[in-house]
């Protein structure tokens, strides 16, 4: 899994944050808040991430409504495991990650390999 364009994080990081599906109108008028974008860009960019697998569409009317096929959560772990993956040293990689976390992270992290630890235990 390769890393998001631009507008295509745009697009991702508003459908996940709204948990709801949407319409590339829907998008459109919220990043239009920030910065002028022209709906066939949306358009075109939404069914690119179709195309991809990212997203989900069902017609209602005459629009499509979007919706992510995974959670924000699965596509980081995705693109760490993919870093990972092509790494030749994959252990030093993890040891330089992990000294740049703050502690708060690295709290959060020793959390979840407990809870991966339990749930491998059950």
């Amino acid at each position: 899994m390769r890393q998001l364009g631009e507008l295509e994080a745009e697009i991702m990081n508003r459908l996940w944050a709204w948990g709801r599906p949407a319409t590339a109108r829907d998008v459109l008028t919220d990043i239009n808040k920030k910065r002028p974008v022209a709906y066939s860009t949306v358009k075109t960019v939404a069914e690119i991430l179709y195309g991809k697998g990212m997203l989900r569409r069902e017609k209602e009317g005459r629009a499509w409504v979007y919706e992510p096929t995974c959670t924000r959560q699965q596509y980081t772990a995705a693109l760490m495991q993919e870093a990972l993956g092509s790494n030749p040293d994959p252990a030093g990689a993890l040891l330089s990650f992990v000294e740049q976390m703050a502690p708060a992270e690295a709290d959060a992290l020793r959390a979840a390999l407990r809870a991966a630890k339990r749930r491998s235990e059950a």
